[in-house]
């Protein structure tokens, strides 16, 4: 893994979109050398050269921007030469000719006429194949093999193990073992545990097992914990990292179920800055207003449905808590019946839940429902990119059973956020906690890189109507 303004990223992605982004390139390029040069047209013909460069840019970035929005940076993906890579992308090269059909008309020096892109879009399409076969193929070497040694033997090494056996198609671990700890009980298989571990020197253990990395997964550090041979370790270039972080690198979530406060208090992250800060707001501003203008026609024929439905009220406010605890008025279209909480006491929302109307089911799964608490964006109550704000009633019910539930209340909530676009609607204590997880790592780490990430796949999720 990679990490990039404190966000985890896959090699594999990162190569993939560094490849695809010199295809992409490459294929604007020689597009235009083919049908200017090949065709015999004089240089009078050519498109604007003093903008080629612009163009070619303003081309490779419709086209990731349009990839990723359709999924095609999901490791799950089922890549190769097979449909569904085809699938997905036919419909992104779809997206990004109207991008750069928009991006043309209001910059028409940038277009480098019809011939050339549709040459670039051939070219590009079979560059892109290309280059996903060679990568994908590449990476089931033991290029992005890691070899990993546990230190314990109790049910966090257990958890650890679980999670790094898992893995995916390009990276994989391969487990050496574990090595008990005194104070634990013996969670794991036998088999696995090294044998005459003790008085070993754990940098020659490691050394012998070839162990390029070591995670430490024990709970209880008290008394005999061997931390000056993990900093033996680092030093000879071993790699340390606690459970916490391998869990946070390995799945984006932070697990609370096993995580011990220190490790927040002295850990990276929680930026709170003014730069931050400033930053996210212009990022809140700007996106608020360039949805609110593409999609205000949208909204009015959203709440003319709602209406026309059952003739109740387009718009719903409800309370909800905010940044420091602080309550406001968030603002939706009614997607459930009027009699939703007939009895006065508020009820967790599920994905299939009876409540729904049946225009507000079709605006759930597509987000429309969403769209007016772009005025709590402009009132400065959300941001755009946050954890989800629940409402009072279960934020104390929350708070007794959730451990750091109210770590998320310390930035602004989001219309989208990490937690939306990664788990479903939650609908128990039990979703909440998941939930929480992601909504941590967000803001443990949360930054203008994230938040755009976020955007993308809030995009795929309205473009798939996963309903998250």
């Amino acid at each position: 893994m990679l990490r990039i303004s404190n966000h985890y990223v896959s090699k594999i992605v990162f190569v993939l979109l560094f490849v695809e982004a010199l295809v992409l390139l490459g294929a604007v390029y020689l597009g235009a050398t083919v049908r200017f040069l090949d065709a015999g047209e004089t240089s009078a013909a050519a498109p604007h050269l003093e903008y080629f460069f612009t163009s070619a840019v303003a081309f490779a970035v419709a086209m990731l921007f349009s990839m990723s929005a359709m999924g095609m940076y999901q490791l799950d993906v089922d890549e190769g030469m097979r449909h569904p890579l085809l699938m997905k992308l036919m419909p992104s090269f779809l997206m990004g000719f109207l991008i750069l059909t928009l991006v043309f008309y209001l910059a028409p020096e940038l277009y480098f006429g019809r011939g050339v892109l549709l040459l670039t879009f051939a070219v590009a399409a079979v560059g892109i194949l290309t280059a996903r076969f060679i990568v994908f193929k590449s990476s089931q070497a033991n290029l992005l093999r890691t070899r990993i040694l546990f230190l314990g033997s109790g049910p966090l090494a257990r958890e650890c193990c679980d999670l790094a056996a898992r893995g995916n198609r390009y990276h994989t671990y391969d487990i050496a073992g574990f090595i008990p700890v005194a104070t634990e009980e013996l969670c794991v298989d036998p088999a696995r545990v090294l044998k005459g571990t003790e008085g070993m020197c754990l940098a020659k253990l490691a050394r012998q097992h070839n162990v390029q990395e070591i995670v430490v997964s024990v709970l209880n550090r008290r008394g005999g914990f061997p931390i000056k041979e993990l900093l033996d370790c680092k030093l000879q270039g071993i790699r340390v990292t606690d459970a916490a972080t391998f869990f946070e690198r390995e799945t984006n979530q932070i697990r609370v179920d096993s995580l011990q406060p220190s490790w927040l208090v002295f850990g990276g992250g929680f930026d709170q800055s003014f730069a931050r800060l400033f930053m996210k707001r212009c990022f809140d501003l700007a996106c608020s207003t360039a949805i609110l203008v593409l999609a205000f026609p949208l909204m009015l024929l959203a709440a003319l449905a709602v209406w026309l439905e059952d003739r109740g009220p387009a718009f719903y406010a409800q309370e909800r808590v905010g940044r420091d605890g602080k309550t406001f008025r968030v603002l939706k279209f009614r997607s459930m019946r009027i009699d939703a909480e007939k009895g006065g006491k508020p009820q967790w929302a599920a994905q299939n839940d009876p409540r729904i109307t049946r225009v507000g089911n079709f605006m759930r799964k597509t987000r429309i429902d969403e769209l007016p608490q772009i005025l709590n964006v402009f009132k400065g109550e959300m941001s755009f990119v946050g954890p989800r704000p629940e409402r009072p009633y279960f934020v104390e019910q929350l708070i007794e059973v959730v451990p750091y539930y109210n770590v998320r209340h310390s930035i602004k909530p989001g219309i989208t956020g990490w937690a939306q676009v990664r788990y479903g609607y939650g609908s128990s204590a039990e979703d909440a906690l998941q939930k929480l997880q992601y909504d941590l790592y967000y803001v443990k780490n949360n930054s203008l890189f994230l938040d755009v990430l976020i955007l993308i796949d809030t995009l795929k999720v309205v473009l798939f109507r996963s309903g998250r």
